[in-house]
């Protein structure tokens, strides 16, 4: 009994430890960007370097930024999905654009893996986690659905499982599919999971 109280108390202080550990930041992380707010222009690095005005990636009828990882199995799970929505959507107007603020994962990285995974869309670097705070992202895949006056659509998962063979939700693609109708979105927000951004 007293074997298990100790392992229940260490993993405790493991999980404590964990949470509170650098990289991840949690309670430094602001509240995410309510619906209807308008997100501001911002600039960033492609993998090569090359700085990217959001303004210049914009889709005539919305553009669907996308935090992803090279690391993260459930990012990685999502690749051909992501590629899919961006070929799917692109044709309507709406542009797919990638953001990557884990700390450790670098333009090289970033590029190999975009490569290897035959991601076309852009994907910048967020060094800094500068977007992903202003957005309140924390997790790799989280989208965030901008109008063509960015204004915040629709924020959360693309849909609702990482096994394809499991989706009966996609939320992201009815969000995109309601605007383009002219119709209002009804799901505005759903829960995103994944891998937590590793903040610098």
């Amino acid at each position: 009994m007293k074997k298990l109280l100790g392992l229940s108390i260490t993993l405790v202080a493991l999980f404590a430890f964990a949470m509170a550990s650098p990289g991840t930041k949690n309670a430094d992380i602001p509240s995410p960007a309510a619906i209807g707010a308008v997100i501001d222009d911002f600039t960033l690095p492609d993998a090569d370097g090359k700085s990217h005005a959001l303004s210049a990636l914009e889709g005539k009828n919305g553009t669907v930024l996308i935090f992803v990882a090279t690391k993260c199995p459930i990012s990685n799970a999502y690749n051909e999905r992501m590629e899919k929505l961006a070929q799917d959507y692109k044709a309507k107007g709406i542009n797919v654009v990638g953001i990557n603020s884990n700390a450790a994962e670098l333009g090289p990285e970033i590029k190999d893996h975009a490569a290897t995974n035959k991601l076309t869309f852009p994907i910048l670097k967020d060094t800094g986690n500068k977007i992903a705070d202003q957005l309140g992202a924390t997790v790799t895949p989280e989208v965030f659905f901008l109008d063509p006056s960015n204004k915040l659509m629709y924020r959360g998962r693309i849909d609702n499982a990482r096994d394809t063979s499991q989706v009966i939700a996609n939320d992201l693609r009815d969000a995109l599919d309601a605007a383009l109708a002219g119709k209002p979105i009804a799901k505005t927000t759903a829960n995103a999971f994944g891998c937590t951004i590793k903040r610098a």
